[in-house]
């Protein structure tokens, strides 16, 4: 909403000035509005990466790093953890409100009626090479999606909306299961619907048709739980990325699978695959208090992956969330990895290393659920497409949103241009 206080910029360069409004929201630090600046003082301004600019008005997800908080449409992160379930985060995301029985029970039957691939889309796969990447199976798979559904969408229809985002929270784990079985070399399995989403979901991707899969409620929940800690996450990389896609018009599949693409990478979503190749790295929980001795030295390029978190100054309230589940799973699975024994120990060693404690560099949501998805099996290379189920709902909520808010219009970032000044051409054999 719009204060009435304002900020002026004076240019003492030429005396021109400008009269931003000041705009405050619900929470959160007021933005000031610099739309009328280039008009007025024929300036830009400079902010790489984003990091103090506010690109869009959003009621969806709430982040306060220097006191760690993080809320998802008002409701703070622990009490949806400890009461709610994905799906029903989900249609938060998406609706703005809980759900009530009949409106969880009507979200939840059309979720599940919509996790088939259409037949056509599983030949897709044998376009891949057997030892491809699964994060680059699903964003092509994904956007594939826009071949089976672009003659029935119209995105400025709020149905036809509804209608792609329930397609796509349904369909992300089927299709994340086949770029699984696919790279291993098993046969797809077709979604249970007499199952719910999660249970669905490890159903597809490790049960196998000689056998039952025998599956621990413990880990159902522990999955379920880190769905619901990285449905969102404000306006991240890969969230900004799926909202400047979909500014164009693009159709959501396109725009989630660009998304996806964002989240790919080791400084996003890549960060739960680096704690494991850092657990790696250190090999033997002998090594831990070396590991941590050369973390701390400036000279050494080591580094501990998974701890501290760049928006959480004090601690990730994920993270808070997560470690008692870990912990539970490891009890539960009474699994015996020597990597899982390095993480435990470095856990050990880091929350009671006055360095750490100083700096507040405590082990986050990515520590965690990688040590989560290593004990239920899952492989190094499927924990950012496990990301980017959970993100789906996220992604695909701001993708909504942004198409209905009034006076959305396409991203065009403007740059600070360091190249060569105007210069004439010269043939090539004056060169």
């Amino acid at each position: 909403m719009s204060d009435s206080k304002s900020v002026k910029l004076v240019d003492e360069s030429n005396g021109r000035n400008s009269e931003l409004p000041l705009l405050t929201g619900t929470l959160g630090p007021a933005c000031i509005d610099i739309a009328p600046l280039y008009k007025d003082t024929g300036h830009f301004t400079y902010d790489p990466g984003f990091g103090s600019t506010a690109s869009t008005k959003s009621a969806i997800t709430y982040i306060d790093g220097d006191q760690g908080v993080l809320m998802y449409r008002g409701y703070p992160i622990e009490q949806l953890a400890e009461k709610s379930s994905f799906v029903e985060v989900a249609y938060l995301l998406l609706h703005g409100e809980l759900p009530n029985k009949t409106q969880f029970s009507a979200f939840e039957n059309e979720i599940t009626h919509h996790t088939m691939m259409h037949e056509s889309h599983k030949n897709f796969f044998q376009g891949f090479h057997h030892d491809a990447h699964p994060m680059a199976m699903l964003a092509a798979s994904v956007a594939s999606l826009s071949a089976f559904y672009h003659d029935d969408l119209n995105v400025d229809n709020p149905e036809d909306r509804k209608l792609a985002a329930i397609r796509l929270i349904a369909k992300m784990p089927t299709i994340a299961a086949a770029c699984y079985r696919y790279s291993i070399g098993w046969p797809f399995r077709y979604p249970r619907n007499n199952l719910e989403y999660v249970t669905r979901f490890l159903h597809m991707m490790f049960e196998v048709p000689s056998e039952p899969l025998e599956l621990s409620p413990v880990c159902a929940k522990a999955l379920d739980l880190l769905f619901i800690l990285h449905a969102d996450h404000e306006q991240n990389a890969s969230t900004s990325t799926v909202r400047l896609v979909g500014s164009t018009g693009a159709n959501p599949y396109a725009s989630i699978a660009a998304g996806i693409t964002a989240l790919w990478g080791p400084a996003h979503g890549g960060a739960n695959e680096a704690v494991l190749k850092m657990l790696e790295e250190i090999g033997s929980p002998d090594n831990v208090e070396t590991a941590v001795k050369r973390a701390k030295d400036k000279n050494d390029n080591f580094r501990l992956m998974g701890f501290g978190h760049r928006v959480y100054k004090n601690f990730d309230p994920r993270a808070k969330i997560i470690r008692e589940m870990c912990h539970k799973v490891l009890a539960e699975m009474g699994v015996n990895d020597p990597l899982l024994d390095v993480a435990m120990k470095l856990e050990e060693a880091a929350l009671k290393d006055d360095y750490f404690v100083e700096r507040k560099l405590y082990p986050n949501v990515d520590f965690y659920s990688g040590i989560i998805y290593k004990a239920l099996g899952i492989p190094t290379e499927m924990f950012t497409v496990m990301f980017a189920i959970a993100r789906t709902a996220g992604w695909i909520a701001h993708w909504i949103e942004q198409h209905e808010t009034p006076g959305s219009r396409i991203g065009r970032p403007r740059q600070l241009y360091v190249g060569a000044a105007q210069r004439d051409y010269a043939s090539i054999d004056k060169r």
